[in-house]
């Protein structure tokens, strides 16, 4: 059985495991094994994603399937104090990707963005990444470019995405 559910486990540990089978994967012909690893201790690291959770910015949610945690993301409701939810993150294990969990991770974070008032969802996406189709297919658009300086010499050179509910 399928069903998306809050994340409880102030250790994060569906949330970092997905995350380690999923970047390398995603981003390995895109970005340095060294950048992957900045990356992964600065989004990833337990005190951060518990300093999201109790600044009550970022909502996680676990996509499960026959007890077995599939996919997560998270999402900012009121996103820079505009009627704007913003995507942080989504990743759906490898095996079970293009089988519409991603899909629905998203129409749950669309019908939460609806519930409280919100006129689009945005999100961003390295602009080298294939995310970016399956963002396109579900109604996102490219709004504009954004490269973020991450620190240790590294960029995150992005689209940033938005669909209008």
């Amino acid at each position: 059985m399928f069903e998306i559910k809050i994340n409880t486990d102030t250790n994060f540990k569906s949330i970092i495991s997905i995350a380690k089978e999923v970047w390398p994967i995603a981003y390995g012909s895109i970005l340095s094994n060294e950048q992957l690893d900045y990356m992964m201790e600065m989004m990833y690291s337990i005190p951060l994603l518990q300093e999201q959770v109790n600044d009550n910015k970022h909502h996680f949610i676990v996509a499960t399937l026959d007890n077995l945690d599939i996919g997560l993301a998270s999402y900012e409701l009121n996103y820079t104090n505009l009627p704007i939810c913003k995507i942080h993150k989504l990743y759906v294990l490898t095996a079970f990707q293009k089988k519409g969990f991603g899909e629905q991770l998203i129409q749950f974070i669309e019908e939460v963005s609806k519930k409280n008032n919100h006129l689009s969802i945005t999100l961003n996406v390295n602009r080298n990444n294939n995310a970016q189709y399956f963002y396109k297919k579900l109604g996102f658009s490219i709004d504009k470019e954004e490269d973020i300086d991450i620190g240790n010499g590294y960029l995150m050179e992005d689209y940033v995405m938005q669909k209008m509910l």
